[in-house]
Order: structure tokens, then C-alpha cells, then sequence
């Protein structure tokens, strides 16, 4: 075989370090846009981003040339960059060091791309906190609560 084929949904969850609730209504917009423009400059492409003040939902057409690690190395380095150099926040904006990715099948896009946009209506109800670890749950993935993400310091 002379190519590559690959059809591959991957759905990422991240959050600012602390889940501190920094991502703010006047630039969110513009951090998507950002974000999808590191996505395309990476091959992959952006099918829905969307999350609340204090998370990112995306689900991307990943290639297969770069590692989930790689981009998402990528995704967080650029994107906390470019809030910083914009001094969208009061003080240094940080990553959670960790995130999820889930990965789903071409019959399941369409609800997800749903769900990731239907974000701040569905945390009217639910905490992020909760989301993920329904979502981890969903998928079977063992953890363990204090390793979910970093507390304060």
C-alpha cells in the first residue's frame, strides 16, 4: 500500500491550571479560532470547539502524523502564549499540565459535535468536575480523584 489511510475522532478536554476559571466570554471566541488555526497548521482538522470559563471541549479529524501528545504540546504551549501575550489575564495563564482524549466513530460525530457545542447550556446542570469523571467512567478508564487534576499550591 503506497498511503496512509486514517479516520480518526479524537475528543480533547483540558483545563487552565487549577481549573481556575480564567477563560472569559470577551476572548473565548478568539482563543477557538486561535486554537483551530494551530489544529489546521498541525494537518488536523477542527470539527467543533466550544467549553465554559474554566474548560476546552474539541473534537478533531486527527492524521496520523503526530502524536496526540505532540499536539496537544502544541495546542497549550501556543495558545497560553498567545493569552499572555495579550495579557487577557491579570496573571500568568497556565495550562493543566494533564487532559482527556476520547476517541470516537464516524456514527458518533454528529452527537458530539452537538454535545461540545451545547457546552454552556449542559453545565447549567452539571459541573465540569462531574462531566469528566462521567466521561472517564463512560469510557472505563481507571483513576483515581486526586490525580484528576492539580490543586492550588
Amino acid at each position: 500500500m503506497a498511503d496512509t489511510f486514517s479516520q480518526v475522532h479524537l475528543h480533547f478536554v483540558f483545563s487552565p491550571k487549577f481549573r481556575a476559571s480564567l477563560i472569559h466570554t470577551s476572548w473565548e471566541a478568539d482563543l477557538h479560532k486561535y486554537i483551530t488555526g494551530i489544529t489546521r497548521k498541525n494537518a488536523h482538522k477542527m470539527l467543533a470547539i466550544n467549553g465554559t470559563e474554566d474548560h476546552v471541549h474539541m473534537l478533531v479529524g486527527f492524521q496520523t502524523t503526530q502524536s496526540i501528545a505532540a499536539f496537544m504540546q502544541d495546542v497549550k504551549a501556543d495558545s497560553s502564549q498567545w493569552i499572555n501575550n495579550n495579557r487577557f489575564c491579570k496573571t500568568r495563564f497556565e495550562w493543566q499540565a494533564g487532559y482527556g482524549v476520547f476517541s470516537y466513530s464516524k456514527s458518533s460525530v454528529d452527537s458530539v459535535i452537538q454535545y461540545i457545542l451545547n457546552q454552556k447550556e449542559h453545565h447549567r446542570k452539571v459541573s465540569f468536575l462531574d462531566e469528566y469523571k462521567l466521561m472517564l467512567e463512560k469510557f472505563g478508564i481507571d483513576y483515581k480523584e486526586e490525580y484528576l487534576f492539580k490543586a492550588p499550591e
